[in-house]
């Protein structure tokens, strides 16, 4: 059984980021895998067998508690080791990173140093519906959500880009959106909420294809097509 790992969703689970584990979940077996989606709270072990880890948006408070627990749980490493996918959304992005900031006096907390990145807190807030570019396996793929974060993040050496910003903020003024390790292209962090990944198919399949190591079959839809076309054009307008 694929297990799909939601790990927090009480601390990390305030912006819907659930529904990209229904997603995942939903296309696997559309395609005959089985999958199960494992939710992981605050005192439970973390699987270390997961297929795909998600980690969702949340306050300062519950950044803290999530990444002291991962570190002491340790299992998130050790499937990553293995060849897990790890992606991470807002609030998930900034805790997989070096460091990041909380409360007004811009506390200093590390991260899990995953995703060679670090994030402080910006002169603005970044709200609102955003647009990117992903350079995708097949192509520009635009990618479309809403992105609700104080935090603007700084990559280093050992992360690229996940995205170029059209409409929105992103990481911060470079144009940049999201985070992807060098090291290991399998760890992702992005910001926009939606769900991204329900909002964004073949992103989707993208990281069942990274987890799985094989090329899976699309899923055409007239109906996703056409809400993604009126997504981006009312981004644009």
């Amino acid at each position: 059984m694929n297990k799909i790992v939601v790990c927090y969703q009480s601390l990390l689970g305030l912006y819907g980021d659930r529904g990209n584990a229904m997603v995942l979940r939903s296309r696997l077996a559309a395609r005959g895998f089985d999958a199960e989606i494992v939710e992981v709270e605050p005192g439970d072990e973390v699987p270390a067998d997961g297929l795909v880890y998600l980690l969702g948006g949340g306050e300062d408070a519950a950044q803290i508690s999530a990444v002291r627990m991962l570190k002491e749980d340790g299992n998130i490493f050790r499937a990553v080791d293995s060849g897990a996918v790890l992606f991470a959304v807002c609030a998930g992005y900034q805790i997989v990173g070096n460091t990041f900031t909380v409360g007004d006096d811009d506390q200093v907390i590390d991260g899990l140093g995953l995703l060679d990145v670090d994030t402080r807190r910006g002169p603005e807030r970044a709200v609102g519906e955003i647009l990117t570019h992903w350079d995708s396996p097949t192509g520009d793929y635009l990618i479309t959500g809403f992105e609700n974060h104080g935090g603007f993040t700084e990559l280093g050496k050992g992360a690229k880009a996940f995205a170029q910003v059209e409409v929105g903020i992103g990481n911060r003024a470079d144009g940049t959106e999201g985070a992807i390790s060098r090291t290991n292209p399998k760890i992702i962090g992005t910001y926009p909420h939606g769900p991204v990944l329900v909002r964004n198919p073949q992103l989707a399949d993208y990281l069942l294809e990274l987890a799985l190591g094989v090329e899976l079959d699309e899923l055409p839809s007239e109906e996703l097509d056409e809400l993604r076309r009126q997504r981006v054009a009312a981004v644009r307008r």
